[in-house]
């Protein structure tokens, strides 16, 4: 660089000198040299240039390197830092770590002990665990069951589910036509109000004539009522009249064929033993067994049930028709077969 700048110094002070001399002289003569000089020095000018050029690129190269050395420096030295900070720390670390191994040593002898009974809880509890392992077995087949159960109720719930939504749209629908009827009903009410006034009138007549014809329905029911407990009483009474002729019928069967397997004198000598006449023995003879009062009893209770069961078809609701003609009926069939006893029977006291 100096020896371009006393180059540089050494042209201008000719170029200087050139001019002055040509100012001085009207019609200079340059001389050879100082071309030839001008001339090296031009090309020294130029190899200096190219000189400095390559070492400006030696010098920002190099300059680059120092920069990353440095910066290298600095990581390295900052690493180092970090590294002693390490080793203080892993210093500390291992004096903790000694500290620490004699106290675990301490601690292993109480825990060897501990180790045992702890051993032995383990046992009891692999013990437990066997047991809870087969309960939880059981509850894993009770949640399969629950699960089951839970998808067929969820498939239930949306099946109701469906049927609310369908339900809800035939809300709506009624909604909408209870609304139309609601306004056709006020409608209807207001020609009805009008047709009632009229109709007022009429009903008032009508209604007099209604109740005439109730009181005499009326009338009518009782007598049936009347008619019908008559016919039931008479039926009942009947009956037992007839019943009565069977028994007396029977008794006097027996007496007869009594009086015929005995002969006239065993009857007489009977009668004197017991200290009683013939016609007081006929009587005694006559007298009813117990199986024949017990009978008695049951027909006559079988009779008032008759009558009570005919008495609630008559306070009954309608209709009543058909159980009350089968209750007489029944009556009236054993009424028949009743006659038919008592004609065979006369037949054969006859």
């Amino acid at each position: 660089q100096q020896e371009k700048e006393d180059l540089q110094g050494k042209l201008k002070l000719r170029e200087h000198l050139s001019q002055t001399a040509g100012k001085s002289e009207a019609t200079p003569a340059p001389s050879k040299n100082i071309d030839s000089e001008m001339k090296q020095l031009q090309c020294k000018l130029k190899n200096s240039n190219n000189e400095i050029t390559k070492q400006l690129t030696t010098i920002k190269s190099l300059k680059k390197q120092v920069q990353e050395k440095e910066e290298r420096i600095q990581e390295l030295q900052a690493k180092i830092s970090r590294l002693e900070r390490d080793l203080s720390m892993k210093r500390h670390l291992i004096e903790d770590l000694r500290s620490r191994l004699k106290a675990n040593e301490e601690n292993e002898k109480a825990s060897s002990v501990s180790l045992e009974s702890l051993e032995r809880k383990v046992k009891a509890l692999a013990e437990d665990c066997s047991n809870k392992k087969a309960s939880i077995d059981s509850l894993k087949q009770r949640l399969n069951v629950a699960t089951k159960e839970k998808s067929q109720y969820q498939q239930m719930y949306h099946k109701a589910k469906d049927e609310l939504e369908k339900k809800d749209l035939k809300l709506t629908n009624l909604e909408s036509k209870m609304i139309e009827t609601e306004c056709a009903m006020t409608e209807l009410e207001t020609t009805a109000s009008q047709q009632l006034h009229g109709l007022a009138k009429q009903s008032g007549q009508a209604l007099e004539t209604v109740q005439n014809k109730l009181l005499l329905t009326n009338d009518k029911v009782e007598e049936f009522m009347t008619f019908v407990k008559a016919l039931t009483r008479e039926l009942q009474r009947s009956i037992q009249e007839l019943r009565t002729k069977i028994k007396q019928a029977k008794k006097m069967g027996e007496v007869r064929a009594c009086k015929r397997g005995l002969s006239q004198e065993s009857v007489q000598l009977a009668a004197s033993i017991l200290n009683v006449s013939t016609t007081d023995l006929e009587e005694i003879l006559e007298v009813e067994d117990d199986e024949e009062t017990a009978k008695t009893k049951m027909e006559f209770e079988k009779d008032k049930e008759w009558l009570q069961y005919i008495q609630k078809l008559l306070e009954a609701q309608f209709p009543f028709a058909s159980y009350l003609l089968d209750a007489i009926l029944e009556k009236l069939n054993e009424k028949k077969k009743l006659v038919e006893e008592y004609s065979s029977l006369m037949k054969y006291t006859i």
